[in-house]
């Protein structure tokens, strides 16, 4: 890991992690702008969810790891993300139909594209095996002090929650990690686990946007030291339904606004990331309105747009 790593980020996101009641002071404020998380190690990069793509990310400094987790067919945590293997490797089928030693005889990187500045597409990994790596693997290649986010995939929820809350006993890993995922079925799963720190479920996040933006009332806010995430562009659908059908309006949403950050911090300090912030235009955006965290795809051009960030921050 770089000597040059930034210490007060890490401190801050340590200090989420470990759910301090005292936090320190965040975003533009403290002078900090938001922490970069890895998406999937930096699937814009490299072949997602792979150790090659984790160790870049580590050398492009970023502050958090986001992870994709699935049970293989012998219960064993791994990671990938799309529902079949097609999507990554050369073969088709689910994770949850092979066993972990199987998994790791596939490419993760068999169809990661690079295209040329000519215009060229190849795939550079076909000739360069990259493993399906497990959440052990993973967590053995990341510092103690780079907190991960785990995002859970596929259903049932309840085997995949367990095996990965005894990994994670069995290695002291706790503190290390934060639980996220779109299905609130986990937020059930783990809640047997009084370690796990869960990310508020989507459906809850979300609502509370949508109230904000369209009805200007805030629901109860999340509890202090509670972690959200929800897009910073997002498509919706608005439909409004009458007597003689329903109408849909399309819009390019942007729920995270000062209104709805106001809402969510108005009972105590929650961290807040942002998804899927990839240009320096919305970085920016993410730094005025004080977000905590963004996620991105490309740590490594990520890196240049926080280095570039002007300091301090002038926002209109």
């Amino acid at each position: 890991m770089p000597e040059t790593r930034q210490i007060i980020p890490l401190l801050l996101a340590a200090a989420f992690i470990s759910g301090c009641s005292s936090l320190p002071a965040t975003g533009p404020d403290a002078g900090q702008p938001p922490l970069i998380v890895a998406h999937r190690g930096g699937a814009a990069d490299f072949p997602e969810n792979t150790l090659l793509a984790i160790d870049n990310a580590l050398r492009n400094q970023v502050d958090m790891l986001w992870l994709t987790v699935q049970l293989s067919r012998d219960g064993v945590p791994v990671l990938y993300r799309p529902a079949d293997l097609s999507a990554n490797t050369g073969q088709s089928g689910t994770v949850s139909e092979k066993t972990l030693a199987q998994l790791q005889q596939l490419n993760a990187g068999w169809n990661f594209k690079h295209t040329a500045a000519d215009g060229q597409v190849s795939f550079p990994y076909r000739a360069q095996a990259l493993p399906i790596p497990s959440l052990q693997q993973a967590l053995a290649a990341i510092p103690e002090n780079v907190p991960v986010i785990l995002d859970m995939k596929a259903l049932p929820a309840g085997p995949q929650a367990q095996a990965v809350a005894q990994l994670l006993e069995r290695l002291h890993a706790w503190n290390r990690v934060l639980i996220y995922s779109t299905d609130a079925s986990y937020q059930q799963a783990f809640a047997q686990y009084p370690k796990a720190r869960l990310f508020e479920s989507r459906d809850g996040t979300r609502d509370r946007l949508a109230g904000v933006a369209l009805a200007h009332d805030c629901a109860a806010p999340p509890a202090p030291g509670t972690w959200v995430a929800f897009e910073y562009r997002r498509p919706v659908q608005l439909v409004e339904t009458f007597t003689l059908g329903e109408a849909r309006s399309k819009v390019d949403a942007r729920l995270w606004t000062p209104a709805a950050v106001d809402c969510f911090q108005s009972a105590g300090k929650v961290g807040m990331l942002a998804i899927g912030v990839n240009s320096a235009e919305d970085y920016r955006a993410a730094a005025c309105l004080k977000m905590d965290a963004v996620l991105v795809d490309s740590p490594r051009a990520m890196r240049d747009v926080k280095q570039r960030l002007e300091r301090p921050l002038r926002c209109n």
